[in-house]
C-alpha cells in the first residue's frame, strides 16, 4: 500500500491560475501531498514564468483542508536556516499542520550565479546544510515540523537523512538502486540508535501517462516541447522517456510501481511537467491511486 502526491516543478511556467486549479484537483482527486519545487528559474533552459516556493505555498494552505504541503526541496543556499524555519512555521500554522520542510544543500550553480547568489563548494555546502539542519531544529524547538531530505548519497545525505529527516526520498527510477540506498539508510539509523521505520521512503518520479498509445504519443509531443525537444517525434521522446520515467497505460504504470512498493515505498510523488493537463491527473487519482491503496 503506497500513498500518491504530486511534485509540481514551479519553476518551469506555473502562475497563479495553473497554481489554483492543480490545488483543487489534488484536493478533489484525493492526492496525499502536493509539493513543489524550490527554483528561480527554469532547469530545462526554458523561457518561463515561475512561482516562488512559500508564497505558493501559503496560498495552498488557504486553498486546500487536507493536503500535506512541501517545497521539494529549499536550498540553504538561498535561505538563512532560522528564516526558512520562522516562515515554515508560518505555513504550517495557516495549513493546520500539514506542512512538511523539505531542505537540501543547493545544486544547480547557473540559477546562483543568475542571481547573484553565492554557491560554495559541494563540501561547504554540505557542511551548511548539517549547521543549517542543526538551527532549524533549535529554531523550531516549541514547534517541529517533519523534515524531508532527498538523495542518495553514502558520505553526507544518508547519515544527515538518518539523523534529521522524517522522510526520505529517492528520485532515481530504478528499484533495486532503490533498495541498495533504503538499505544504507537502515543501518545508518540503527548505528544513531534510531528506529528506521521512524523515516516514511517517498519516490519522486517523472511520468507521461495516457490511455491509449494515441493519448501517450499526444502528451509525448507536449512533454517534447516542455523539455527543449522540439525536433524529436513523438517515438524519439518515449523512447527518451522510458529509460528513466513512468510511461505506459494507467495499468502498466501500477504494474510498474508495485515492485517500488514491495520494497518499501510509501508513498510516490509524481513529478508534474505539462501543468494544464488536467486529463492526466485525472488518470493518476482514479486509476493509478486506488491500485496502490
Amino acid at each position: 500500500m503506497a500513498e500518491v502526491g504530486l511534485m509540481i516543478e514551479a519553476q518551469e511556467g506555473l502562475d497563479w491560475g495553473r497554481w489554483r486549479q492543480i490545488v483543487a484537483d489534488a484536493e478533489r482527486l484525493g492526492f496525499a501531498s502536493l509539493r513543489t519545487s524550490d527554483h528561480c528559474f527554469s532547469v530545462m533552459g526554458q523561457p518561463t514564468h515561475s512561482l516562488s516556493a512559500w508564497p505558493a505555498l501559503a496560498l495552498a494552505a488557504e486553498w486546500s483542508e487536507r493536503l500535506k504541503l512541501a517545497p521539494m526541496v529549499s536550498p540553504l543556499t538561498f535561505y538563512h536556516p532560522a528564516i526558512l524555519a520562522r516562515t515554515a512555521r508560518a505555513v504550517d500554522e495557516l495549513s493546520g499542520g500539514r506542512v512538511l520542510l523539505g531542505v537540501g544543500t543547493g545544486w544547480y550553480q547557473a540559477e546562483h550565479e543568475a542571481f547573484g547568489i553565492p554557491f560554495p563548494s559541494q563540501k561547504e555546502r554540505f557542511d551548511n546544510l548539517e549547521r543549517g539542519l542543526e538551527r532549524i531544529q533549535q529554531t523550531l524547538a516549541d514547534h517541529p515540523l517533519p523534515i524531508l531530505m532527498g538523495g542518495g548519497g553514502p558520505k553526507r545525505t544518508i547519515p544527515l537523512a538518518a539523523r534529521f529527516a522524517s522522510e526520505w526520498n529517492f528520485m532515481e527510477f530504478n528499484v533495486e538502486a532503490y533498495r541498495e540506498k533504503s538499505a544504507l539508510l537502515d543501518d545508518r539509523c540503527r548505528q544513531l540508535g534510531r528506529e528506521p521505520s521512524e523515516i516514511k521512503r517517498s519516490l519522486m518520479l517523472g511520468y507521461l501517462l495516457g490511455r491509449n498509445e494515441s493519448e501517450l504519443r499526444e502528451r509525448a509531443v507536449a512533454m517534447g516541447k516542455v523539455r527543449g525537444w522540439p525536433d524529436k517525434s513523438a517515438d524519439e521522446v518515449l523512447d527518451e522517456l522510458r529509460q528513466r520515467r513512468l510511461v505506459g497505460t494507467p495499468q502498466e504504470a501500477v504494474a510498474q510501481l508495485r515492485p517500488f512498493v514491495e520494497a518499501g515505498v510509501q508513498e510516490f510523488c509524481f513529478q508534474t511537467l505539462l501543468m494544464d493537463d488536467r486529463e492526466a491527473l485525472e488518470l493518476i487519482g482514479e486509476e493509478v491511486m486506488p491500485a496502490l491503496q
